[in-house]
């Protein structure tokens, strides 16, 4: 998938890859709508981020879903 262009495909892709690669047990709280593209670089740099690795500490979890939540279109 092409990520360099902003879109809301774009946008779905990456949210449901995060959620699928830290199987989130509350994934319904991290829906594609509740994102748009204002935010799409630093979205596609946590994308990249998560994918490259293989686990993650409970904090480093905590992080991650800090920053889904602060990248939510309010």
């Amino acid at each position: 998938m092409n990520l360099t262009q902003p879109s809301t495909e774009n946008v779905t892709f990456m949210i449901e890859g995060i959620k699928d690669k830290l199987r989130m047990v509350n994934a319904d709280a991290m829906k594609p709508e509740h994102f748009n593209t204002d935010s799409y670089e630093d979205l596609v740099y946590l994308y990249e981020m998560v994918m490259k690795r293989e686990a993650f500490s409970p904090s480093e979890m905590q992080a991650i879903v800090a920053e889904l939540g602060s990248l939510r279109k309010d």
